[in-house]
């Protein structure tokens, strides 16, 4: 039995759920609780949430994994209480403000995906700005079956990448995609082997981190709202977003390094 259901024993501290390592200005933050399948309960999603908004001020990028055979299965149906419709707003709630802070936070998030990618896990998944999934993952809402609804942002957030109607089936059905059709369908940006999503996943940061951070930000922050706008209040949205970027100390010395021959050009792979 583990150490979180032993009944007066001492509670994982956030240190043991998730796991977090630094290298130079990519953080990577690891789902820790492989004999769950990483499974999210309320400890979990409260060190993501705390995670997020306490970043270094040297971090760049964020890489998020999970330890083990999978990346997250989901909900931790173990510790399921029954809640009254005003506790489960609130539970509802907590997550979102955690996967808020990771969509709309100050950084990029590429998330690696691997395994189980299942309910909560692909709820948090789909918060992610780039993901990397590795061959053995596969995509699962099985809600539907459990009585249960979608409560970690997954209705605003899953049918952005896939379409409502194809999320209603997963729902509905149970039905289950594997990594090559998650990819076809959009869950994922890059399939690689087993085992090589971590290895991609960091070299995608690197990529990112040496972007100017502002840019990084209006990417993150302006583009999908700006999506979900009127195409005339998106455009103007869009050219104070433009002037402002363009207005940045770092982005001016890109863009003369770019005159001047110093920076490479856009090319296929």
């Amino acid at each position: 039995m583990s150490p979180e259901l032993i009944p007066g024993a001492a509670a994982p501290s956030p240190s043991e759920l998730l796991k977090l390592s630094f290298d130079g200005p990519v953080a990577h933050l690891r789902l820790n609780r492989p004999a769950k399948r990483n499974a999210l309960n309320d400890p979990l999603v409260a060190a993501i949430h705390t995670a997020f908004i306490n970043l270094p001020a040297e971090v760049r990028v964020v890489v998020i994994s999970g330890e083990g055979e999978h990346f997250c299965a989901g909900l931790d149906l173990s510790e399921l209480s029954e809640r009254s419709v005003a506790e489960g707003i609130a539970h509802s709630r907590s997550w979102h403000a955690a996967f808020d802070a990771l969509q709309f936070g100050r950084v990029p998030v590429i998330a690696v995906l691997h395994g189980a990618v299942v309910g909560g896990g692909l709820e948090l998944a789909s918060a992610a700005h780039i993901r990397v999934a590795e061959a053995s993952t596969f995509y699962g809402l099985p809600e539907g079956q459990r009585g249960l609804f979608v409560g970690g942002g997954g209705s605003a957030r899953v049918p952005r990448l896939i379409g409502a109607s194809r999320m209603t089936d997963m729902m509905l059905t149970g039905r289950v995609f594997d990594a090559e059709e998650g990819q076809q369908i959009g869950l994922s940006h890059y399939r690689v082997a087993d085992g090589a999503g971590l290895d991609k996943a960091m070299e995608l940061a690197r990529k990112v981190a040496a972007n100017a951070p502002l840019s990084n930000f209006a990417v993150m922050q302006a583009l999908p709202r700006i999506a979900e706008m009127p195409q005339s209040q998106g455009l103007f949205v869009e050219s104070l977003m433009a002037a402002i970027a363009q207005g940045d100390e770092a982005a001016k010395d890109r863009m003369r390094a770019f005159l001047e021959g110093r920076a490479g050009k856009v090319a296929k792979g």
